[in-house]
């Protein structure tokens, strides 16, 4: 094959890639808001929790 034609591919492929990583960015973004409201739920679960659970009696 000719030099050329070996620069072409890798540019065809180079670009292919490069969108492949923008897409996955994209949906690793969209993902985020489900992740921050899972976080914050599984807080609130530890803090009731806690509140709930009864405290341990102190030996004097």
């Amino acid at each position: 094959m000719h030099p050329e034609t070996h620069l072409a591919q890798h540019h065809l492929r180079a670009a292919d890639l490069r969108a492949e990583a923008d897409a996955h960015r994209l949906a690793v973004q969209a993902k985020q808001p489900y992740a921050l409201r899972t976080r914050l739920g599984w807080t609130l679960v530890e803090v009731g929790l806690r509140l709930a659970s009864p405290r341990p009696a102190f030996a004097h």
